[in-house]
């Protein structure tokens, strides 16, 4: 590849005022780097997605996009959730952008490894994977329940890259492939390997959080597991029917070995049994019903194609075309009040 690409990088950014500071100056001063290196276009920017954050987050990145024309802004007008966020930013910029990285606004995921991505990228790959090499910076619940949710999803079919969360590269071609993909319950860890093109992976070690809290607490992190596996696998409501048909035999079985005893004269009346077969089979029985609702809840969202977003004050769009934000003065622009 000849011409230098024009690389933006989307950062979802929630309640980051912490880090927010730190993050923008260690990514400005990558940008440099790069196209200093010419592996990317001097128009080269970053996107910051303020997911209706409620500090002083989009304060903080509309007053340095003012100041600083590589800084990018979107405002969400409510929150809508990290995946949601990010795929925001992706379809914001894929018809400006060469190539496109996502991360984190905490800069866990090393800003090192971009450097890579976009040699990856001038090699020919449309999608570049960051992966973390070990998870030694994680709590052992964390690191247990990740490992376990990786083997899971792949005993189900779903293909994942290992170890991989949302740090990755796409070219344009790549973002108006995922443009194609409408679902409403979007987890794009699934669906970004459905694309196909020419992939690569990254390696990398991910860093401790510098300052503020994580996004993604057990009760989330629950949340997004389950999403996932629902989305792209019906295989749970199978191992339902498996295990009723399972039961059904066994039930049978259980018929036959109490008519012999009946027939022997020793049947006994056995109430503690019968009270734990009915526990049993009454809670199979909502587990069934919570799985299959869950199903027809996301068919629900489906068929009402509800926007994924909306946007409140766009700085990526107007700082391009040199249009100013219609209708918004300063003290909004800013979360200021008047």
């Amino acid at each position: 590849m000849s011409e230098t690409p024009l690389l933006t990088v989307v950062v979802p950014c929630y309640n980051e005022e912490e880090v927010l500071e730190d993050t923008m100056e260690k990514l400005h001063n990558l940008l440099e780097e790069l196209v200093n290196e010419k592996l990317v276009h001097p128009k080269s920017n970053l996107l910051f997605v303020d997911d209706g954050s409620c500090d002083k987050t989009w304060s903080m990145i509309a007053k340095e996009s003012v100041h600083h024309p590589w800084i990018k802004g979107l405002k969400l007008a409510r929150n809508v959730g990290h995946q949601k966020a990010l795929i925001a930013g992706l379809e914001k910029v894929a018809e400006v952008a060469d190539c496109a990285i996502s991360i984190d606004a905490d800069l866990q995921d090393d800003i090192k490894a971009i450097k890579e991505f976009l040699v990856k990228f001038h090699e020919g790959y449309d999608i570049v994977y960051g992966v973390r090499r070990r998870r030694t910076t994680d709590t052992f619940f964390k690191r247990s329940t990740a490992l376990g949710f990786y083997r899971c999803m792949n005993k189900l079919g779903i293909e994942l890259i290992y170890n991989h969360a949302d740090f990755r590269l796409m070219s344009k071609r790549a973002l108006t492939e995922l443009r194609r993909y409408k679902e409403k319950n979007l987890f794009l860890r699934g669906i970004i390997p459905l694309i196909g093109l020419n992939t690569a992976e990254v390696f990398y070690d991910r860093k401790e959080r510098l300052a503020g809290e994580s996004k993604y607490p057990l009760k989330k992190m629950l949340s997004f597991a389950f999403d996932g596996i629902t989305s792209f696998s019906v295989k749970p409501i199978r191992f339902i029917t498996y295990i009723g048909f399972f039961l059904f035999l066994l039930s049978g079985f259980a018929f036959l070995y109490a008519f012999v005893q009946k027939l022997l004269g020793s049947a006994d009346s056995g109430w503690t049994s019968i009270i734990v077969s009915l526990w049993f089979l009454g809670g199979l029985n909502l587990i069934g019903i919570g799985v299959v609702g869950e199903y027809i809840g996301k068919i629900f969202t489906e068929v009402k194609a509800r926007p994924h977003y909306g946007v409140d004050i766009d700085l990526y769009t107007s700082s391009l075309t040199g249009e100013k934000s219609e209708g918004i003065e300063p003290a909004v622009l800013f979360n200021e009040e008047k």
